[in-house]
């Protein structure tokens, strides 16, 4: 044979046997036949990791047809040849698992490398301002503590960056416990791994993270300032995206901030405006009045009457731009209503003179003057200052008595025996 070495076996059909198919399968039938065994053996579903391994490997080079073609000819050891002799040729074969299904994972608290993430949930918090906060704008510094993945091991929790898979909850992060309750009835019940603690994964004690010990998160302190923006209203979100806890494979929740509006001694907002009560002496609603009003962010402005002009009790009054900013457009106000109330003085401040004379200057009365012959045929009445509201009380408790009286004597009259005469 002139100098040329001996010819080396190969074994080429090892992979062919793994997935139960010929050498001549087609793409599709070597696809269909990975999928129906990964799923079966997968570790997450209680399979052999070594048996799911294997089939990983398989599939990665049956399905690429460089490899398959290299393998068919020489054999498993011209892969790893051909790699220059370093390294493995295979992936992870939960990583080729993952891109083969889409990221599905079997959920329930299994490897990390095969779980979809799930969303964190918010964090919310109320926010108590005051008026003028929310008229003039202003920041607040809130300390608050949240969850952070491990720095120092990435939130795996081990030192090597792995974890084992649970064997009390075969990597599912619950158990089910059975008993019998009766004859023939058997009581199944659900819970979380007690040795696992739900995540479906064990960490040896030698390899857990000496910074977080393997609880893959630690307590960070975070100083947020919060911006409340002129003409923010109440019930109004502030919200920081992605500053809530950190958990492994989840998306950070947002921390929320939820203005809750204090009510003010003098002000009362109703959307962009804002109402004040004032009381004016009937001195100052016939004769006219000034006076200032202190704004909420501590302007003077001065409130006075025209020349003349009488003041009705209840009248309102209204201001222009001096109301409430509007919320993005802080330069675009609504009005400062102003509602009077006219405070009359107490009976007999004024002698009968005085009575004559005020009724000179005032208006005259617009009733009807009555002729001596009218009030003689008239029968004289008196009145008495009332409390309506408090009047009104008393006759509705008063009825409400009535009404009860009526019902016991309906309920004693039903209740006792007829009398009949008996005929002589």
């Amino acid at each position: 044979m002139f100098g040329r070495g001996p010819t080396r076996k190969s074994d080429n059909t090892k992979y062919y046997d793994i997935l139960g198919v010929s050498k001549s399968a087609s793409e599709d039938e070597i696809k269909k036949a990975y999928r129906k065994a990964a799923m079966k053996n997968h570790p997450d579903k209680g399979g052999d990791p070594e048996k799911f391994k294997e089939l990983g490997q398989a599939y990665e080079v049956l399905s690429d047809p460089e490899k398959k073609e290299l393998y068919d000819q020489y054999g498993e050891d011209a892969l790893k040849e051909g790699m220059g002799g370093g390294g493995s040729p295979f992936h992870n074969p939960f990583d080729l698992f993952e891109s083969f299904f889409g990221g599905a994972g079997f959920g329930g608290g299994g490897p990390s490398r095969g779980r979809r993430q799930k969303q964190g949930e918010d964090v919310v918090h109320s926010l108590k301002v005051s008026l003028e906060d929310v008229f003039n704008g202003t920041t607040k510094k809130l300390s608050l503590s949240r969850n952070v993945l491990c720095v120092k091991c990435k939130g795996k929790g081990s030192k090597s960056g792995t974890a084992g898979r649970c064997f009390g909850c075969q990597g599912t992060g619950m158990k089910i416990t059975r008993r019998q309750i009766g004859l023939g009835m058997i009581q199944q019940m659900q819970h979380v791994c007690a040795d696992c603690k739900g995540t479906g994964e064990v960490i040896s004690e030698r390899d857990r993270c000496p910074q977080c010990k393997a609880n893959k998160i630690t307590q960070e302190k975070k100083v947020l300032e919060v911006h409340v923006e002129k003409g923010m209203q109440q019930g109004q979100k502030i919200v920081f995206e992605g500053q809530a806890d950190e958990a492994p494979d989840t998306i950070t929740g947002d921390i929320v901030f939820v203005l809750q509006v204090k009510g003010h001694p003098k002000f009362r907002r109703e959307r962009d405006d804002l109402h004040i009560d004032h009381n004016l002496s009937l001195t100052e609603a016939l004769c006219g009045f000034q006076f200032t009003v202190t704004h909420l962010d501590g302007k003077q402005l001065l409130v006075k009457s025209n020349p003349g002009e009488v003041i009705k009790p209840g009248q309102h009054k209204a201001i222009n731009d001096q109301g409430m900013p509007q919320h993005n457009r802080p330069f675009m106000r609504g009005r400062l209503y102003i509602k009077f109330n006219v405070e009359f003085p107490e009976s007999g401040f004024l002698s009968p003179s005085q009575s004559l004379e005020l009724g000179k200057i005032l208006p005259h009365k617009t009733s009807k003057k009555l002729s001596q012959k009218e009030i003689d045929d008239c029968e004289e009445t008196t009145f008495h200052d009332v409390d309506i509201a408090e009047e009104m009380l008393r006759k509705k408790q008063q009825y409400r008595e009535a009404y009860d009286d009526d019902d016991d004597e309906d309920e004693h009259s039903h209740s006792e025996p007829r009398v009949q005469c008996a005929q002589q």
